[in-house]
C-alpha cells in the first residue's frame, strides 16, 4: 500500500510539473514565437531546472506537440461534457450545440494564449507536429459532428446539412469570434459573446429543419 501511495504521489508530482511546463511554454511561445523560445526560458518560467524539461519531454518540439494534445484534449472533453449534460437534462440537439458553444468560450476565456497558438498552427503546414494537430483537431470537431448526426437522425435538423463542414464551421466560428473578443472587444462579457453566437446558431442550424 505504501509503495502504491508513493507511486501515486510521484505521478501526481510529475503531472503538476508537466502542467507548469505546458503553461510556461504556451505563454512564451505566444509572446515570442516557437523558434525564438528556448528550453532555458521555458524552464526558468516554469521554475524548474533545464534537465527537468528534458526528463519530461525529449525536445522542445515534443513538448509543443504534447502541449497541443493536452490543450485540445481539454477542449474536446469540455465540449463532450456539455453535450452529455444537455442530453441528461432532456435538452434538444440545438440546446446541446449551444451548450458546446458556451463551453468553448469558457475554455478560450481560461486559455487565451493556447487558443491563439492553436489557431496560428492550423495555418502552418511545415511543422513536424502537423499530423498530430490534424488528429487532435478532428477529435474536437467529431464531438460536434456526433450531435449534428443525432439531430439529423431524429429529424431535428435537415438531412441536407453537410455534417462535417457544419461541425468545422461551428468550431471555427467559436475560435475566431473568441479571439476577436479577446483581442479587440475585451470589454464584452462572456455572456455577451455567447448570446451573439447563440443567435447565429438558432438562425442557421435550428432554422434548417
Amino acid at each position: 500500500m505504501e509503495s502504491s501511495s508513493a507511486a501515486s504521489g510521484g505521478s501526481t508530482r510529475r503531472e503538476a510539473t508537466r502542467q507548469k511546463l505546458y503553461e510556461a511554454a504556451v505563454t512564451l511561445i505566444a509572446e515570442q514565437g516557437f523558434s525564438a523560445t528556448t528550453v532555458d526560458e521555458i524552464a526558468e518560467r516554469a521554475g524548474v531546472a533545464k534537465g527537468t524539461v528534458y526528463y519530461n519531454f525529449a525536445s522542445k518540439s515534443v513538448l509543443f506537440e504534447e502541449l497541443l494534445r493536452h490543450g485540445v484534449g481539454l477542449l474536446t472533453a469540455s465540449l463532450r461534457e456539455a453535450a452529455e449534460r444537455t442530453a441528461r437534462e432532456g435538452g434538444s440537439k440545438v440546446d446541446a450545440l449551444d451548450a458546446m458553444i458556451r463551453a468553448g468560450l469558457v475554455f478560450i476565456d481560461r486559455y487565451p494564449a493556447f487558443t491563439q497558438l492553436y489557431v496560428a498552427e492550423l495555418w502552418r503546414t511545415n511543422r513536424a507536429w502537423q499530423s498530430t494537430l490534424m488528429v487532435v483537431r478532428q477529435q474536437a470537431v467529431a464531438v460536434v459532428e456526433d450531435v449534428l448526426r443525432e439531430g439529423v437522425g431524429n429529424g431535428e435538423f435537415s438531412e441536407e446539412i453537410d455534417v462535417p463542414l457544419t461541425a468545422a464551421a461551428l468550431v471555427g466560428m467559436v475560435l475566431v469570434a473568441a479571439l476577436d473578443w479577446k483581442s479587440f472587444q475585451a470589454e464584452r462579457s462572456l455572456d455577451d459573446v455567447h448570446a451573439a453566437l447563440s443567435r447565429l446558431l438558432q438562425g442557421r442550424v435550428s432554422g434548417c429543419r
